[in-house]
């Protein structure tokens, strides 16, 4: 029954974010929201949202170490795996000024966590400092999409990659409000099968947030990826796992611990952290260097997530 739940848990958030996503896409249309915007806010919350629903959802449950392990292990599925992948497909190409803001913001997120890491825990004044230079982050980047830059055209491709969203006002609420359910749902299923499992099987609960409950919230960005890499819009990809990996540290990680304090495993703080930390490190130079993710790059990061797989099979060993 435990792995049913998760099974049924990650079909319902893969679902219920594409429903969320497609409909609020589709209400700021509707509300003349420029596309750049769209792009840069509302791809950005809605790729994010099963990890944000299951953060809080794990966090509210008293299972802090899921929640903490879920966020990283999310970070380090796309920094390494998600963006090996879509390089095995075809090479990725970005453009230099948007990883330099971008990609610059990202690293800039996962530095705060590394610091945060070393305390041990996040409090509330803590996620709310961490939100509000998310919305300072996206204020300043919306006066400067508004001079149509590189950056701005970037975030456009990004929201004209989804296809077939609704235009019907009771379509779009439908989607809303399916996509929500979905998400509420599908994330109490994932993190009850989750927990039920690491208990059944003496697994910590930070190894099945950082690899199950993880890999299972990154599908959205999956997806999103191979789709944008089949399509050869490289830079698409890109920004997607960009942008995915500033908002799970700052609006996921940030919200939930306003709602409710998180305390980092130990494991997480000595390892784990510092495995993100470098997977960043290594990516935005990889990209500032040619501006692009080639095969040889790619297979580096996939090698570099199954070592990563690897030592967390000798952990639990021990």
């Amino acid at each position: 029954m435990d792995i049913l739940f998760v099974i049924g848990g990650l079909i319902l958030l893969f679902f219920g974010g594409e429903g969320a996503l497609r409909g609020a896409i589709a209400l700021a249309k509707k509300l003349c929201v420029s596309p750049a915007i769209i792009g840069l806010t509302v791809i950005g919350f809605g790729t994010s949202a099963p990890e944000l629903v299951v953060t809080l959802q794990a966090a509210l449950d008293g299972q802090p170490d899921l929640a903490i392990g879920n966020v990283v292990g999310s970070n380090i599925s796309n920094l390494l795996l998600i963006l090996g992948l879509g390089g095995l497909i075809t090479p990725l190409v970005c453009c230099p000024k948007a990883i330099r803001r971008d990609g610059g913001m990202m690293l800039a997120s996962m530095v705060v966590l590394t610091i945060l890491g070393l305390t041990g825990k996040i409090v509330f004044w803590q996620g709310a400092l961490m939100l509000s230079t998310l919305l300072v982050f996206l204020s300043w980047s919306y006066y400067q999409d508004k001079k149509k830059n590189a950056a701005s055209d970037l975030h456009e491709r990004e929201m004209e990659e989804l296809q077939n969203v609704p235009e019907n006002p009771l379509v779009i609420g439908g989607y809303l409000l399916a996509g929500f359910a979905g998400l509420v749902f599908g994330a109490h299923l994932l993190v009850e099968g989750a927990v039920n499992i690491a208990t059944d099987f003496g697994i910590p609960e930070s190894i099945i947030g950082l690899t199950l409950v993880a890999l299972g919230t990154s599908l959205p960005e999956l997806a999103a990826t191979v789709v944008a890499a089949m399509r050869k819009h490289a830079d698409v990809a890109v920004a997607n796992v960009m942008g995915s990996c500033m908002f799970n540290v700052l609006s996921i990680l940030g919200i939930t611990a306003m709602v409710e304090p998180l305390t980092i495993a130990d494991d997480i703080r000595q390892f784990d952290i510092w495995v993100m930390l470098a997977a960043s490190l290594v990516l935005v130079p990889m990209l500032k260097g040619d501006s692009k993710i080639c095969r040889r790059d790619a297979i580096f990061l996939v090698c570099g997530y199954l070592a990563y797989i690897g030592s967390i099979g000798t952990r639990i060993w021990a």
